[in-house]
């Protein structure tokens, strides 16, 4: 049975920094991409950032670029989201995903098969 966790979540005044933490286990964790999506009540969910399973590649949505790094410990079974000069506009509940094995870094909710429960990001200005 697939578990994915994410913690690292919390309020933080704009401009500081947050990472957050997803570990994922019952799974060949080298084998599979990792995601980050986030979400607002009423609103769609968003690809936030991805990597390779072996962290060669990754990808970022625009809105942060720049600002987040994701990379991943296949040790530990972990994948982290480095997020600095943090924005009011970035509060939302942050998601872990676990893609299809051997598939490639997406921003794509379809290409991600197990979810974990989600983290609260919350920036104040």
């Amino acid at each position: 049975q697939v578990q994915v966790m994410e913690s690292g979540g919390a309020l933080v005044q704009a401009g500081g920094s947050l990472r957050l933490s997803c570990t994922a286990s019952g799974l060949t964790f080298n084998a599979v991409p990792m995601g980050w999506f986030r979400q607002a009540p009423g609103k769609e969910r968003e690809g936030v950032s991805s990597i390779s399973n072996f962290g060669y590649t990754s990808t970022y949505s625009d809105s942060v670029k720049g600002r987040f790094t994701i990379s991943r410990d296949n040790a530990k079974n972990t994948v982290y989201l480095q997020m600095n000069s943090l924005k009011p506009e970035d509060t939302d509940m942050y998601y872990c995903a676990v893609g299809r094995q051997w598939g490639s870094p997406s921003l794509l909710e379809a290409d991600f098969v197990y979810w974990g429960q989600g983290t609260q990001v919350t920036v104040s200005s």
